[in-house]
């Protein structure tokens, strides 16, 4: 339990968000300090006494971003019309009876190891408001206009990671949540897309306060440089940082500001100085340098397999979430594939995906990890039965598939079913809120827990229902 709570009734005390320094500047305002991470060890685990007794520690959230088609990856039809089916075709899995798409052969082998829920559903086609909501579990103010560029408030309703973050606390030294990069839209320019500096609403703490907002990893993962903000000047050398980490204890014990200010400012402060290499800090973990050149290549020489290989490492060390926000892609923008829909997925989308969450999946039950770690992949929504005139499928919020894996899940079963053209759920529908519930139930969580706004006024971390038929 994070040491801010009262109870496990009352929930966290929050701070005035107007008097809150946020994460990265405070990060950037500690003299330049550096981070190259730490080594996944069982040494940066919280400890068994603030830890309630649960199936999963970690949450691996795979968020696609744009909205992966259902028909073309998990619930094909090939009994449907052309229009609706597609070229792609199903093949068998290791589970009698359930076939997914061919571009998943390694996925099929293990179908075993995870769960799909094919009826997600929600009346809503739109990207932000979807986004929000499926991260959230809330909804915007304007839930039919899409394209919202008001940046993220503290006043928002805190991303998934950011509720674990702040009920489960996080290891020593590491936050409780770290974005694999944080929640952003990309431009495009004469079809070439790129990430721009545009945060979505949903990616952060909101009103929970910084110290729950996502460290985000936005380069390389593994790489030196892959937490910018965090990049120290050459001249800061270690015995020069733990003078600075002294005087900043020192000042500390002088100030007069709300004890609560202070307390979530310190744990921001030591959080990065332990990070940095001072105050007791260790190897790196956020470094992909000492897993072998084997297991690299099995998750993929690519942003998404190390994105994956890094997620894997960061549970081990038992971050609550690691969220992976998915859209890197250059035939289309992420899984937004109103054309080129099934080039953009055979040539990059679906190889990507299934090799590097078969490696996932694979490592975690090799190392004896999966029942522990909970993986979730979904998206905002999924994508229209009909194919467009531009060989397409647009935004479709009515039907998804979600898969699930580890953490309490049962393997190996299909809960829900849609209709003959994918387009609505005919049985066991589901909103996406009630699988946010179902991973806080897998987390130890009791979803009607209260959360608190910065008007003391309580939430439930979920207004879903637990899909036990999935435990």
């Amino acid at each position: 339990m994070n040491s801010l709570c009262k109870g496990p009734l009352r929930g966290c005390e929050l701070l005035d968000s107007e008097s809150l320094f946020g994460r990265r500047e405070f990060l950037r305002l500690g003299s330049g300090l550096a981070i190259a991470g730490f080594r996944a060890s069982s040494a940066a685990a919280s400890s068994d006494s603030q830890r309630s007794v649960t199936r999963a520690r970690s949450c691996i959230l795979v968020y696609l971003l744009g909205g992966p088609p259902q028909l073309d990856t998990w619930d094909l039809k090939p009994d449907a019309p052309a229009e609706v089916r597609g070229p792609f075709r199903p093949v068998v899995s290791s589970v009698p009876g359930v076939r997914i798409c061919e571009h998943l052969p390694r996925l099929a082998r293990l179908a075993h190891r995870y769960a799909l829920v094919r009826s997600v559903s929600h009346n809503n086609h739109n990207h932000t408001p979807m986004i929000y909501y499926t991260l959230t579990g809330r909804q915007v103010d304007q839930p039919n206009q899409d394209n919202d560029v008001r940046p993220p408030q503290r006043g928002d309703f805190p991303h998934l990671g950011a509720i674990l973050s702040h009920c489960k606390g996080s290891p020593r030294g590491l936050p409780g949540f770290v974005a694999i990069p944080e929640l952003a839209v990309r431009s495009s320019t004469k079809g070439e897309f790129k990430r721009v500096r545009a945060l979505l609403r949903g990616g952060g703490g909101g009103f929970l306060g910084p110290l729950h907002d996502p460290l985000a990893v936005n380069g390389e993962p593994g790489a030196p440089g892959a937490i910018p903000a965090l990049a120290a000047p050459a001249d800061v050398q270690a015995e020069r940082l733990e003078r600075r980490a002294a005087l900043l204890s020192v000042l500390d014990a002088k100030r007069t500001q709300s004890v609560r200010i202070v307390h979530d400012f310190r744990a921001l402060q030591q959080q990065a100085l332990v990070l940095t290499g001072a105050a007791g800090g260790t190897a790196p973990a956020f470094s992909l340098e000492g897993e072998p050149a084997t297991v690299r290549e099995r998750y993929g020489q690519h942003r998404f397999g190390q994105a994956m290989l890094l997620a894997r490492r960061l549970s081990e060390a038992r971050v609550p979430m690691i969220a992976i926000h998915f859209n890197e892609m250059t035939v289309c923008d992420g899984w937004d594939t109103h054309s080129k829909n099934f080039a953009a997925l055979a040539s990059e989308l679906l190889p990507m995906l299934d090799q590097s969450l078969s490696a996932l999946l694979e490592d975690l039950h090799q190392r004896g990890r999966l029942a522990e770690t909970l993986v979730i992949v979904m998206g905002e929504f999924g994508r229209t039965p009909r194919i467009n005139k531009d060989a397409g499928r647009d935004h479709w919020g009515s039907c998804q598939s979600v898969l699930l894996a580890g953490g309490g899940i049962r393997g190996g079963q299909v809960h829900g079913s849609s209709d003959r053209i994918g387009a609505y759920p005919v049985a066991d529908p589901v909103d996406p809120i009630d699988i946010h519930a179902t991973m806080f139930y897998c987390l130890g969580l009791d979803p009607e827990r209260p959360m608190y706004d910065t008007l003391r006024r309580p939430f439930p971390l979920s207004n879903g229902r637990v899909l036990r038929a999935l435990l």
